[in-house]
C-alpha cells in the first residue's frame, strides 16, 4: 500500500500583536491546509481578550472594577477560573492582575527611571488573583476600585491551544502553531522527524543555543532580552514581581514544556519570577512538566528528564 506524500504549508501574520506562525500538514493532493480558519479563529479570541479594545469583555471587566459583577462568555469566564488556579498553584508569581504594576515602568523612554515606592504600594493595593471574584456561574466581579486584569502572559499560549483544537477537528494531523515563542505541536514533520523548538541565546537572540524536540507538547519562554531597561548597571526585565512590585532579576530567560501552550506561557512567567532554583524545584513537581532556565550568569538549569541538544556551535 503507497502512502501518500504529504506537504507542509506556512504562513505568518500579526495577530494579538505579535508575529504568529501556522503550519500545517497535509496529504499533497488535499488541497485545504485550513489556516485561514486558524487565523479568523485568532482574531475572534483577540476580539475577546484583548485590553485595547472598548468593547472587549476584558474592559468591560476593568472598566466595572469596584462597581459590579459583569456578565462574561464561558470562555472568558473559564480562562479567569484557570488563570486564578495558575496563580494560587505558583503562590502569586502569576497574577493576571498585575498589570497595574506594568503601567509604573517604561521600558522605552531613556534614561530609565524606577517608581517611588509609594506609587508601588498604592498600585500593589489594587493586586492580587484572590480578589478576581467569581460570583456565580459566568459573572465576574474586580473587587477592588482601579483595579486591572490582562491576558498578556497567558492568552497567546490559550489561542495556540484553541486553534491546534480546530485544526484537529478539520483532520489536520500534524502542525505547529507559533504565537510569537508560544508554541504548541503535534504529530510529526513530513518525513516522520519530530518537529523542534530552539532556545535563543539572551546575549544574542538570532543565535540558538539547545533545541528541544516537541511531540505532542508545548513550550513558552519568557526573556528579558527584548524588553528591559537598566540602571545604575543593573538589568531589570519586563517582569514584574506581583507581590513586590519590582522588576525580576536573576533570570535572562525561562522557558517551560508542559501538555498545554496556555500552561506553558503562564509557568514561564511565574519562574521566571521565582527565580532558577525554586522555579526548577516547582516545575519538577509537576507532572509531564519540564523547564530550561538561563540565569543571568549565562548558567543553563534545566528540570529532571527534559531532553535537549545543545547546538555544537555555542
Amino acid at each position: 500500500m503507497m502512502v501518500a506524500p504529504l506537504t507542509e504549508h506556512r504562513k505568518q501574520a500579526r495577530l494579538m500583536g505579535s508575529a504568529f506562525e501556522f503550519v500545517t500538514v497535509t496529504e499533497a493532493s488535499d488541497p485545504e491546509d485550513h489556516i485561514g480558519t486558524a487565523i479568523a479563529e485568532v482574531r475572534r479570541m483577540e476580539a475577546l481578550l484583548t485590553e485595547f479594545s472598548d468593547t472587549s469583555q476584558t474592559a468591560q471587566l476593568n472598566r466595572a472594577a469596584g462597581i459590579h459583577a459583569v456578565e462574561v462568555d464561558p470562555e472568558v469566564y473559564a480562562i479567569l477560573h484557570r488563570s486564578r488556579e495558575i496563580a494560587r498553584l505558583t503562590q502569586g508569581a502569576f497574577d493576571i492582575t498585575a498589570g497595574v504594576l506594568k503601567k509604573l515602568y517604561d521600558f522605552r523612554n531613556k534614561p530609565a527611571t524606577l517608581p517611588s515606592r509609594a506609587a508601588i504600594d498604592a498600585a500593589l493595593q489594587r493586586v492580587g488573583w484572590d480578589k478576581i471574584v467569581l460570583t456565580a456561574p459566568g459573572q465576574v466581579y474586580l473587587s477592588m476600585p482601579g483595579m486591572h486584569v490582562g491576558f498578556g502572559a497567558i492568552g497567546k499560549g490559550y489561542a495556540a491551544d484553541k486553534v491546534k483544537n480546530v485544526l484537529q477537528q478539520k483532520g489536520i494531523r500534524s502542525g505547529v502553531i507559533n504565537a510569537s515563542g508560544d508554541l504548541t505541536a503535534w504529530g510529526t514533520r513530513p518525513d516522520g522527524t519530530p518537529w523542534k523548538v530552539g532556545i535563543a541565546d539572551p546575549n544574542a537572540p538570532d543565535r540558538v543555543i539547545a533545541w528541544i524536540p516537541v511531540h505532542q507538547a508545548s513550550v513558552a519562554t519568557s526573556g528579558n532580552y527584548e524588553q528591559y531597561f537598566e540602571l545604575n548597571g543593573v538589568r531589570y526585565s519586563h517582569n514584574i514581581d506581583p507581590k513586590t512590585g519590582l522588576p525580576v532579576q536573576g533570570i535572562k530567560s525561562a522557558t517551560v514544556v508542559s501538555p498545554s501552550a496556555e500552561l506553558s506561557d503562564a509557568l514561564a512567567t511565574a519562574i521566571t519570577v521565582m527565580g532558577p532554583s525554586v522555579g526548577v524545584h516547582f516545575i519538577n513537581q509537576l507532572p509531564n512538566t519540564h523547564c530550561l532556565i538561563i540565569d543571568d550568569q549565562n548558567r543553563l538549569h534545566t528540570s529532571r528528564h527534559l531532553s535537549i541538544t545543545l547546538n555544537s556551535a555555542t
